[in-house]
């Protein structure tokens, strides 16, 4: 169902399933910037195509030669 929506919100639940990554690692990786989401209420939205993003190992981050 999600891989057919590129830019689907994904939930906090969502988004672990999806990485198959703990709810502590999730947030660890938000918390340091390693995925971009939005702080939604209690909770946290991202878009599916973030974590493809982070999933293929591209950092958003420039990296210094």
């Amino acid at each position: 169902m999600l891989k057919d929506i590129e830019d689907a919100v994904l939930t906090t639940q969502e988004a672990c399933d999806y990485l198959r990554i703990s709810r502590p690692t999730y947030l660890k990786y938000l918390y340091i910037g390693r995925i971009k989401g939005t702080k939604a209420g209690k909770g946290w939205k991202v878009l599916k195509s973030e974590l493809d993003r982070f999933l293929k190992g591209e950092d958003g981050h420039s990296k210094a030669a």
